[in-house]
Parts: C-alpha cells; structure tokens; sequence
C-alpha cells in the first residue's frame, strides 16, 4: 500500500512540531495517528540523540492498527530498538516490574494476564464459584456488584467463606509472584512512591526514551493517570491525545472527573485542538455531532478528507416490537448496495455479539459451561477471524478451551497459569493448534453430529479428564446453531468495543429497547450518569463510518432519534421495517 502525501492541517502543523509535552483533544477522523507518526518522525530525525519514542494506547486493536500505520508510511525504522510500540500495561509490565520486580516478593514475577477469572470457591458442598475479580484485590473483600453480576446477591447470601479464600488465593499468588495487569498497576504505584526509585526510573526512562506518547487517553483509569503523571515530573515530555465522548471502559476503570482534572495539569500553551474530520462525509459529522453525550448539537466537526463533497444522507431504520431483528440487516444491505459498497467492508455495530448477531440473522447461542458449545464457539470465531483480524487472539481462545475440554485445566481463567507452568508460553503449541483448528473447519454438507465425531476424534490425544470425552462432549440440540456462519450475502457484525479505533466505508449502528429511551433522554438534555457510557458508545460506533450511517432503533423512539439528528443540519432518511 502507498501512502497518500500528506498535507498536515495548521493545527496538525503545531502538534507534529511541539518538542514539550502536550494534551490533545482529538475530534474522530482527525488525523491523529497520521500526526503522531509525522511527529514521531520529526522527533526522531536528529541524528545526534538517539533516544526512541514510545508508542502506548490501551488495547491489542489499537495497536496493532498504529503499528500497521507505522509500517505503511515509514516512520520507525527497522529494528524498532530504542523504541517501542504496545499497550500502556505491556509498558509498565516489561520497563518497571519485570527489571525491579515486586515490593516485598522475592520471587522473580510471572504475567498471568486472566488472573481475575481464577476461581475463588469454598470447600463446603455445592459452594458458587466466583471470578477473582469479584474481590478486592488489597483486602481479599468482596465487590457486591460484580458478584451481583455473576449470580451471587452478597445482599442475601453470606460471602465471608469466599472472602476469606480470596485473601488466601490473593496472597498466596503475589507470594509466588504470579501477577495480572491489576497487580502490576499497583506494584508500579508502589515503587513510584519511593522518591529514590522514581527519580532511578525517570533517569533510566529519559536515556531510553525522548518522548512518550499516550493514545486513546480517555482510557486511562485513576492508576494510569498518576504514573502519566510521574512520567511527566520524570522529565519525559508526555503527549496525550483523547477524545473524553469515546471513553467506553468503564469496567476497566475507566474514569471522567479524574481525568478532567488530569487535564488541567497542562498548561494552556500545551492543551491543543485537533478539529476537522478527515474520514467521514458532512452529513455523518453533523450526525455524530448529535450523539455527542457531552455537547449534543454542538458545532459540527467539519468534513474535510476525501468525502468533503458527498452527499449521501443519514439513514434511520426503526424496528418494531422489543426483540432485534434480521431485517435490519436486510435493510442495511440494501442501502450498502445501492451506495456502490462492499459489503465485505461493511459491518454491524452493537454493544453486544447477541444483538449484533441478531441484526444479521445469525444464530446465537449462549454456550455457558457448555463444553461443546464453547468448543463449536471458539472453533467459529477462529475462522471468522480470518475476515476481521483478531486472530491471534482467536487461537488463544481456542487453545484454553481445548485444554479445559481435555482435562489439563479446571476453570478457562486457569489457561495462561497452565501456560506458564508447562513452559508453553514459548508458543510452541500454535503450529499444531492451527492444523487443528482447520480439521475442524465445519461443512454444513456434513452436519453437525458428523463434526462433533470429528471433534471427539481430535480432542482424544493429550485427554487426562476422568471422565471418558463423550461425557464432555455431549451433543446439544443447539449446536446446529452454535455451527452456524453468517447468512450468505451478509456484512459482518462486530462489538462496539472491538471496532475502537477502526473505521469502515458503511457502518449499522444496533440501539436495543432496553437502552435507546435512556440514551435519547440523556441527547436530548435530561442528565442520567447511569446511561453515559451507553450513550458514548452509540457516538463512538458511528462515528466509525466513513460514507454511509445507518442507525436501527426501536420504533418507540424512531421520531425522537430522526428528529434530534435532524437538528444537526443532516438529512435524515427514515426507513420502517
């Protein structure tokens, strides 16, 4: 691929050449990883300081995306060393913690990075199992709501036997060394508290690095910020580029208030705009203008990239009755033909794989603990993930529930543990992983019972369970479904989270029953702090499009929805199905 010559805005002008630190507020589509190679580029160009520039954001997808940005317009050379390009909880884990290892453990550290789904689960009969991280990881208690979310009501049922094996299993691990990302966030605070060990790494740091630069910030959790922060008094000059209307994780941690003040610790000569949308048409802008939770119907972004002149409007599509359905899909096809696209890069967006699936006319199945289930699951995401990417993260998927299927594992949170243990964590088990997973590719000519033979067949090597593999691998009424491929003729779907940071010629966005009231209250002025992210979810899923939004929403709310963008100055098309 050539990369186009690029004709950097004023703005991306002042970015490209601040050599001091700098926080960015970044409109989508404008350019930002364009202006951060330009500037890692420039940084990087003086022949007398041969220091690297550190590339970090928060997940796989977004890096893998930088990285491939970075290869495109050859801004890094080959090898990267002394740069660096990964997540910011790969940075901490391989610069801090793996070098200085764990305050007050002697043990070398070892990354288990699903620590938090190990099983925490009393010895007395028929005890509930729960996810490590359903506990406070410095106490061992318990957090009502995420137990809550897992089936166990602390409100109800006694949670002291939990809590007391999870303190035990708490402490017990970061004795052996055996830590997840959570962990090591708090090591790393723990070591910058020491004002001789944060100026040692702050030296180390600055002879490795010139600049660091943080993308997707909004994503930062109270943690993230405050070694920002000590990078920052480190003498590192720290670019962080954000857009605070796309923070969508929560669960992570993730924060508003906080990071608002982090904010203001730049100085107004070092807090910059980056405006103007490079990637989508005019009538898209003024439309996610309108989702924008924080300023609804405030000043477009303007269109700027190569759509600057399209006129394609927006599409509503309402739905009747609470339940998504496939002619939503349907519909969207249509409208993705008609606009001389791809279908095969266009996509459904929704906050969940259930209701994305539906809006294609894709079975889904809830596999739980179904071993079957999970196996037909994983063995499909697999050979999905050729088309979307995310195969390495396919694979691994695939291997922890082989192993959990065979007996070498008891709960899928004990995979990467098992790993590390055998030594497997070499990656030597990925050829013949592959070979397997192909075997088990599913020809809907051969049926799914002639599969589930085949998949027996293929487990039986390396099996240690005590029971015998047709136990485990029982046949289900809805493994037809759980075997069944995306309709013929169809887009893809994707969850809202996986789509961060990526961007697509046509793009459906889902608004289920259950929130689209809320998020259309919250648009149209009434203040629900519970529906935030929700609502922040539906402006960063369209603001993925790049020439033609659609939007499905329940027919209850289509007037309201088709109205409010209406305001924006975008033609609104409105379509009942």
């Amino acid at each position: 691929m050539i990369a186009a010559p690029f004709k950097p805005t004023e703005q991306q002008v002042t970015i490209i050449g601040r050599d001091g630190p700098a926080f960015v507020h970044a409109c989508p589509g404008a350019g930002k990883t364009r202006t951060m190679v330009e500037r890692a580029r420039r940084a990087l160009f003086d022949p007398k300081d041969r220091r690297g520039v550190a590339f970090l954001s928060f997940t796989n997808a977004a890096i893998d995306e930088l990285q491939t940005r970075l290869a495109t317009f050859g801004a890094l050379p080959t090898p990267l060393f002394p740069s660096y390009i990964g997540t910011f909880d790969r940075f901490l884990w391989q610069f801090i913690i793996t070098p200085f290892g764990i305050p007050g453990c002697a043990a070398q550290p070892r990354l288990i990075p699903d620590k938090g789904k190990w099983e925490i689960k009393p010895s007395y009969p028929n005890a509930q199992g729960l996810p490590l991280f359903c506990f406070d990881r410095q106490t061992g208690l318990a957090i009502p709501a995420l137990a809550l979310d897992e089936g166990y009501d602390t409100s109800e049922r006694n949670i002291k036997a939990h809590e007391t094996v999870a303190k035990r299993v708490i402490d017990r691990a970061l004795k052996d060394g055996h830590v997840d990302f959570d962990d090591v966030r708090a090591c790393v605070e723990q070591h910058l508290s020491d004002a001789a060990f944060e100026e040692r790494i702050g030296t180390a740091l600055s002879a490795r690095f010139r600049e660091v630069i943080v993308d997707e910030a909004q994503d930062c959790n109270p943690g993230d910020l405050r070694i920002i922060e000590r990078l920052k008094k480190a003498g590192i000059p720290v670019k962080v580029i954000c857009d605070s209307d796309q923070s969508i994780y929560s669960f992570r941690g993730g924060v508003t208030v906080e990071f608002q003040a982090f904010a203001g610790s730049f100085s107004a000569d070092n807090t910059l705009p980056m405006t103007g949308n490079f990637r989508s048409t005019p009538a898209i802008c003024k439309a996610i203008s309108a989702l924008r939770p924080s300023d609804p119907l405030g000043v477009p972004d303007d269109a700027i990239g190569e759509l600057k002149d399209d006129v394609t409007p927006v599409h509503v599509v309402a739905y009747p009755g609470n339940s998504i359905p496939a002619s939503i899909g349907t519909t969207f096809r249509g409208l993705v033909s008609d606009a001389n696209i791809d279908l095969a890069e266009s996509v459904v967006l929704a906050s969940t794989w259930k209701s994305g699936a539906k809006a294609i006319g894709q079975a889904y199945v809830d596999a739980k603990n179904n071993m079957t289930l999970n196996l037909a699951r994983t063995v499909m995401d697999f050979h999905f993930a050729f088309a979307l990417g995310g195969l390495k993260d396919a694979l691994t998927d695939l291997h922890a529930t082989i192993l959990w299927i065979q007996g070498h594992i008891s709960t899928i949170g004990g995979y990467h543990h098992y790993i590390q243990e055998t030594g497997l964590d070499d990656g030597r088990w990925r050829p013949a992983l592959l070979e397997l997973a192909r075997s088990l590719k599913y020809d809907p000519a051969e049926g799914e019972m002639a599969w589930l033979l085949k998949a027996r067949a293929a487990l039986s090597p390396h099996y240690v369970a005590p029971t015998g593999i047709n136990l485990r691998l029982k046949g289900t009424k809805d493994l037809k479904n759980a075997l069944a491929a995306a309709p013929t003729k169809s887009c893809s779907s994707r969850t809202i989270h996986s789509a961060k940071g990526l961007e697509f010629p046509a793009v459906c966005v889902v608004l289920t029953t259950k929130t689209a009231g809320k998020i259309m209250d919250l648009l149209e002025g009434t203040a629900n702090s519970a529906i935030e992210e929700e609502a922040r979810k539906i402006y960063v899923a369209a603001s993925r499009a790049q020439k033609l939004l659609t939007i499905a929403v329940p027919a209850s709310q289509c007037d309201r929805l088709a109205t409010h963008l209406a305001k924006s100055g975008a033609e609104i098309i409105v379509h009942k199905v």
